[in-house]
């Protein structure tokens, strides 16, 4: 940065230095500055604290006062002469060589009237957290940035060491990249160590630096040494270089809108917040509601807080440098410092910032896509609620602070708001675990809400619904990452809680009692499941009507399991009759009705009409396309299923050799839809080299399954169903068996 100083262009005659507040601007100015006038580059050097254009007019004033030897009571008047001295003048043969910095520009309109003259002799150089267009088109650029790793880990070391401090590289690397490689927070922190001599005994000092900047307790100013290095004074502290510039974010248009912005922010991701969690309703209604200063804010009310002011304010940010936002980047829209991040919640009281946090979840789960297309924007949301978790975890189980600001804007009835105002589970914290394993990593999902049942449970209470919510969740997980048998007891479990608190006849303990018995069905018990179901449906008919969801949901499950326990064409005669059902209360397009479509075809091909299955997934697959477009992953997977469907009907080499050039077409598209990892794929992959056995080429098929069997393992664990069918197809393709394939792809998507 200072060489880019030094090699100034006779051109240039205005450098700009930019950059957040705590990169360093002042003291890279100042050094350079300092260098000039030692060397004599420069025969008059102004220093001018513009932080307000008061400040600026009375330190032209002194300077005037200076060079022409000339009292003026006028500050004004004084300022203008010394602009006017500064004016290059044709009778002078020796112009006086003059640099001008004009530190810490707030304000650009501050300066209307007060810019120095373009001179040959002169040069203007100006350090600013603004980006606002009338001051980066009048020079040169230089942007000043964070330091990187190792420019972090060196200076932290160098500045130790010279107070005799020898810490671990590894622990110096934690805090930098605590402290989001900050250069004033960097100095700060090494200030403050030394100072305070972290720990005169006991572990590093780095380690207990760490622990205190992680307490929400300690607040960012506590860790601030009394006096401040690098000839800092204490209007430059961690906090104090972006309080000045936040007054002039929130004053700018849409007024009062910049700082509940960046404390909405602050509770985010601070490598990238999606730009539809900051214009969801619940992010307009919390700026409405700051704007309005604390008064009830209807959805009505609400509406004059438009997407346009939400980018507005982010706008208005990104002026001052207190944020980073990007619109075409539209998954990481704005990031924010850390440090930033903290200084903003630790000014926040106890209640504004759970009254933030709560905002933060509803926004996250307002921005969710019910339909998970988008990768890269699910991996934003996920990391975006790991962020929230780890600001705020404690109060994401407490009760709302404001109903009327929950999410989805709807109208919400006073029984819906008491709930709200007990403790509870925020819906988005579901909705990460669910997420990740739909993303195709269920053991994933399973840890996370064995450590959500645990967290859960310590803040609401062993028998809280949202306890057993989350207990329920966990068990589905836990069994579709292999574990169909610790499912089915986790189930069995759960099921004496419930019946405990609800009763047996209880919707949610016969629901219950059938995640029973589909799990105990899964881990090799299909004839006990169908039983299950048996005795289950008449009481749910009775209970909630022979045409409610979930009475069709458990007819599902029993045709399932009837095909399972070896019954294929009583599987099919069911799944009939369910379609039947189906089309008449939901219609021929609802997606339930089309996955009673594809459990027909199924089970009409296991009961021996390979033709018939092929032709019935070429009908679906039309109707798919129609509905969804080509390329919703259930359009993709029909592909695949009557690809397969076509090679058993025909039964031949060149029709296993056609269903394999099918099956290799349409892979990468449904990887870039579902992921690599997601279950449907690997249940894909398994299918290919089962028909690439088929077609004659054994040995490739025993590679790619081998190949395939870790990533198995890894997603679905070793348990899984479709890892021990996959486990038989590798060591009958390895000693030149066939196997009985089966359904593979169907399979996994009617346990899915």
């Amino acid at each position: 940065m200072e060489r880019s100083l030094s090699g100034w262009h006779t051109t240039a005659r205005e450098h700009l230095l930019i950059g957040m507040g705590g990169v360093g601007k002042t003291q890279v100015a100042a050094r350079y500055a300092r260098r000039a006038q030692q060397t004599g580059a420069v025969d008059l050097l102004v220093w001018v604290d513009a932080s307000t254009r008061s400040a600026v007019v009375d330190r032209y004033a002194q300077a005037a006062a200076g060079v022409m030897a000339t009292p003026y009571a006028d500050a004004e008047q004084a300022a203008a002469d010394f602009l006017a001295w500064l004016e290059p003048k044709a009778s002078q043969t020796s112009p006086c060589r003059w640099l001008v910095v004009l530190d810490d520009v707030v304000n650009p309109a501050d300066l209307r009237g007060l810019w120095p003259p373009a001179s040959s002799a002169g040069r203007v150089l100006v350090t600013t957290r603004r980006r606002d267009a009338a001051l980066t088109g009048r020079g040169l650029e230089l942007t000043l940035g964070l330091f990187d790793a190792a420019q972090s880990a060196a200076y932290l070391a160098d500045r130790l060491a010279a107070a005799g401090r020898h810490e671990p590289p590894e622990h110096m690397a934690a805090v930098a990249a605590d402290l989001g490689h900050l250069p004033l927070a960097l100095s700060q922190a090494a200030a403050y160590i030394i100072d305070t001599a972290l720990p005169v005994d006991g572990p590093p000092g780095c380690g207990t630096y760490r622990a205190r900047l992680a307490d929400r307790a300690t607040a960012l100013a506590d860790l601030t040494p009394d006096a401040l290095p690098d000839d800092q004074d204490s209007t430059r502290a961690v906090g104090a270089a972006w309080t000045l510039s936040l007054d002039h974010a929130n004053g700018l248009t849409p007024k009062g809108l910049a700082q509940p912005m960046l404390q909405l922010a602050a509770m985010l991701d601070a490598s990238g917040i999606p730009m539809s969690v900051l214009t969801s309703w619940p992010a307009l209604a919390y700026l409405a509601h700051y704007r309005a200063q604390g008064k009830s804010v209807t959805e009505s009310a609400a509406s004059d807080i438009t997407p346009d002011d939400a980018l507005g304010a982010l706008r208005a940010l990104h002026r001052l440098s207190l944020l980073d936002h990007n619109p075409h980047q539209s998954h990481q829209s704005a990031r924010v410092h850390k440090v930033i991040q903290r200084n903003i919640r630790d000014r926040l009281t106890d209640n504004q910032h759970r009254h933030v946090a709560h905002i933060a979840a509803d926004a996250l789960f307002t921005a969710w896509p019910h339909v998970e297309r988008d990768t890269a924007l699910i991996q934003s949301l996920q990391a975006n609620a790991s962020a929230l978790t780890s600001h705020a975890e404690e109060t994401l189980y407490q009760p709302h602070t404001r109903p009327d600001l929950v999410q989805l804007g709807n109208s919400l009835s006073d029984e819906d708001k008491e709930v709200l105002r007990r403790p509870h589970l925020r819906p988005v914290l579901l909705k990460v675990g669910n997420s990740l394993g739909e993303g195709g990593q269920p053991a994933a999902a399973r840890d996370y809400f064995a450590r959500l049942a645990s967290t859960a449970r310590h803040h609401l209470g062993a028998d809280h619904a949202d306890v057993l919510s989350v207990r329920s969740q966990l068990a589905t997980w836990r069994g579709r990452a292999g574990d169909a048998a610790g499912a089915a007891d986790a189930f069995a479990e759960l099921l004496q809680t419930r019946r405990r608190m609800l009763g047996s006849r209880h919707p949610t303990s016969l629901v219950t009692y059938a995640a029973v018995a589909d799990w105990q069905g899964v881990a090799g018990n299909p004839s006990g499941a169908a039983q299950a179901y048996t005795a289950l449906i008449p009481e749910l008919e009775q209970l909630l009507g022979s045409d409610s969801q979930d009475v069709h949901a458990a007819r599902n499950n029993l045709a399932l399991w009837r095909g399972e326990a070896g019954d294929a064409q009583g599987a099919a005669a069911a799944f009939e009759d369910l379609l039947n059902d189906r089309l008449r209360v939901l219609g021929p397009d609802h997606p339930e009705t089309f996955a009673t479509r594809a459990s027909l075809a199924s089970w009409r091909g296991g009961a021996g009409d390979a033709q018939g299955a092929a032709a019935a997934f070429e009908d679906l697959l039309n109707d798919r396309l129609r509905v969804l477009g080509p390329d919703h992953p259930e359009t993709l997977t029909t592909r695949a299923s009557l690809a397969s469907w076509q090679g058993r009907s025909e039964g031949t080499v060149a029709a296993a050799a056609n269903t394999v050039a099918l099956l290799v077409e349409l892979l990468p598209g449904i990887e870039r839809v579902l992921g690599a990892h997601h279950p449907n794929i690997l249940s894909i992959r398994a299918s290919l080299a089962y028909w690439r056995g088929s077609a004659g080429d054994a040995p490739r098929a025993a590679v790619e399954l081998a190949t395939l069997l870790p990533d198995m393992h890894q997603v679905m664990g070793a348990h899984h169903p479709v890892t021990l069918t996959t486990r038989v197809d590798r060591d009958c393709k390895t000693f030149g068996v066939t196997p009985d394939h089966g359904r593979c792809i169907d399979d996994q998507q009617q346990r899915d």
